[in-house]
């Protein structure tokens, strides 16, 4: 029964996905989209969702994800001639000056700089040699329909990938707080340059977190999106998609709308015991400090793992409702919700065992 209810759910929350998203892809805005969740990879939506086309400057989240992985962003480099000499978008280069690698980076994913693309890989290796390890971290990731010829996404053949594999890019790149502080910022300033963010969802769309756009003539409009609300994490990809920006508030929309408010234990509800070693009594409860809740998708309650962090066992005296230790709900590597745990109990010291100034306590007031 219960099987039949989540596959009833499932079908419903499928069904409401579509019916949300018919201005989009019953339009065919898009030529390619998923919708997937972040921590989990599973996919909310899809539609032709693993053929290979050019994705534009949202090459550019897989150029940040290498370089990243390079550490040191505040070493310095000079810029050399070829670095200012790339066409396209731009965060306007000099050759001769100075920057960080850190400063560059922001130029790469606000402004999308095709300049700075070229000076990162310049600086992490060199050319040729940064563009293999993006596609050593293209295989490294399992991808198999995504190859790189350049770090910026201008046109060249060869140079492709689908929009579940870029949203996978995207989640693995998302793991790194360096790469979610620098796609969700708005503006950042380097100097004298002023660096601002073309998502434009950063500011029309609630929870969005990021992540980058991109445009070239053979590519049409790609956008990469991702949105943070109660906890779930959700990552929109399309490719050559005229109406980018509602489409992904639409299909963000429908995705969020998937996850349901599920309580994981009340406010002090008995998580597990612990046993006492010389004490009155054999073992106490652990209890949860806090009513506890998750969001989440049909069938993830009962593939949630729990773990208890703080000690096994316990000595007496304890004192109840002092800190035990805390819980984790996973599901998968992520953790969906955490909480405090408690004492649900004493456990006392036997009389022999007390302290002197114990049992002038309990003459002087009596015990219980």
């Amino acid at each position: 029964m219960r099987g039949e209810m989540q596959a009833v759910k499932k079908f419903a929350c499928a069904l409401l996905l579509m019916l949300l998203c018919t201005p989009v892809c019953g339009a065919l805005s898009a030529k390619s989209a998923v919708v997937i969740d972040a921590d989990t990879g599973e996919t909310l939506y899809e539609y032709n969702a693993d053929e290979r086309l050019p994705m534009a400057s949202t090459t550019k989240i897989m150029t940040a994800l290498v370089a990243l992985g390079e550490g040191d962003l505040d070493r310095t480099y000079t810029v050399k001639p070829e670095y200012a000499q790339v066409e396209g978008s731009s965060m306007y280069l000099q050759a001769g000056e100075t920057l960080s690698m850190r400063d560059t980076l922001y130029g790469l994913m606000l402004s999308s700089g095709n300049d700075a693309a070229v000076a990162i890989a310049g600086e992490c290796g060199g050319y040729d040699v940064f563009i293999q390890k993006m596609n050593d971290k293209a295989a490294a990731l399992g991808l198999t329909d995504t190859h790189f010829v350049n770090p910026n996404g201008l046109p060249a053949d060869g140079h492709y990938t689908t929009a579940r594999e870029l949203a996978r890019i995207t989640a693995e790149a998302l793991r790194d707080p360096v790469f979610r502080q620098i796609v969700s910022t708005q503006s950042y300033t380097a100097g004298e340059r002023t660096f601002t963010n073309h998502n434009r969802l950063l500011t029309s769309y609630e929870g969005a977190i990021g992540v980058k756009t991109g445009y070239t003539r053979a590519a049409g409009r790609c956008l990469v999106s991702a949105a943070e609300r109660n906890g779930r994490t959700v990552i929109a990809v399309t490719l050559n998609d005229a109406d980018d920006w509602n489409d992904h508030a639409a299909l963000l929309d429908a995705a969020f709308a998937q996850y349901e408010p599920v309580t994981l234990h009340e406010a002090g509800e008995q998580i597990t015991t612990l046993r006492v070693f010389g004490g009155d009594v054999d073992s106490v409860p652990l209890v949860a400090q806090n009513t506890v809740t998750a969001y989440l998708l049909p069938g993830e309650r009962e593939q949630l793992q729990t773990v208890r962090y703080g000690d096994s066992i316990c000595y007496a005296p304890v004192v109840q409702t002092a800190y035990a230790g805390q819980i984790e709900y996973r599901l998968g590597d992520a953790v969906l919700a955490r909480d405090t745990l408690v004492y649900g109990g004493a456990a006392l010291l036997p009389p022999e065992e007390k302290s002197l100034p114990e049992r002038i306590l309990e003459r002087i007031f009596g015990s219980d």
